[in-house]
């Protein structure tokens, strides 16, 4: 999942950046509201975490300018302010969640994971395609009673291949899903991460699931 986050106090912003990369999360962070389009206009995300009183521009002219566009990217408000007025406005503008500071990681995790669930059209954590579940709370992949273990990018991969099941998803879209801007790895991570997921999750099965479409990208889908 790749994240944006803009939020101008820089000791609560490197706090967010750090633990949301700890749990496997792609995030690009900065510090103003300006920023927070420019990075937009360049990139697709499935969260995006707003800080309200930002300079330059502030959380509600970022929504406003985001849905005046067409983006209907998820937007978590974060603020210090808690009155009824300001959580009202800031909701009937676009946002679909608010957080007061100081918060909970837990829970803003906890809030992101429903967000991109309803984007996804299902209600649980738990994504499934035949006999492969990845449960995105707990981290846990198991193909049948088998647990696999991945490492964190390797999650990640799988984690936007299943919510994306059925879909061709290009080297491109995948790469952008994964890796932030600061990313200076090689042309072929894309593929030799696929190859890594394959070897856990296909290799050792008849039923294939992770599937290559030439000239195109690749697709979790199961083939009969």
């Amino acid at each position: 999942m790749r994240v944006l986050l803009a939020e101008d106090e820089q000791d609560l912003n490197n706090i967010i950046v750090k633990k949301l990369k700890s749990e496997g999360y792609t995030i690009d962070a900065c510090f103003n509201g300006q920023e927070a389009l420019d990075f937009m206009g360049v990139a697709e995300y499935d969260v995006v975490i707003l800080d309200i009183m930002m300079p330059k521009m502030n959380g509600l002219e970022v929504i406003q300018e985001m849905r005046r566009n067409g983006n209907t990217t998820p937007v978590i408000f974060l603020t210090a302010r808690d009155s009824i007025e300001d959580r009202v406005k800031g909701l009937d503008m676009g946002a679909n969640d608010y957080l007061i500071k100081p918060f909970s990681f837990e829970e803003l995790m906890a809030r992101m994971r429903v967000m991109t669930r309803h984007v996804a059209g299902v209600q649980t954590s738990v994504y499934t395609l035949a006999d492969l579940s990845v449960d995105v709370s707990a981290h846990m992949v198991k193909r049948g009673d088998e647990v696999i273990t991945l490492s964190a990018k390797e999650f990640s991969l799988l984690e936007y291949l299943i919510r994306n099941k059925g879909k061709v998803l290009s080297r491109e879209k995948i790469e952008n899903n994964l890796w932030n801007f600061d990313y200076e790895g090689g042309t072929n991570a894309v593929d030799v991460y696929i190859r890594y997921l394959r070897k856990k999750i296909d290799d050792s099965y008849n039923n294939k699931l992770i599937h290559t479409v030439r000239g195109a990208g690749y697709v979790l889908r199961e083939e009969v």
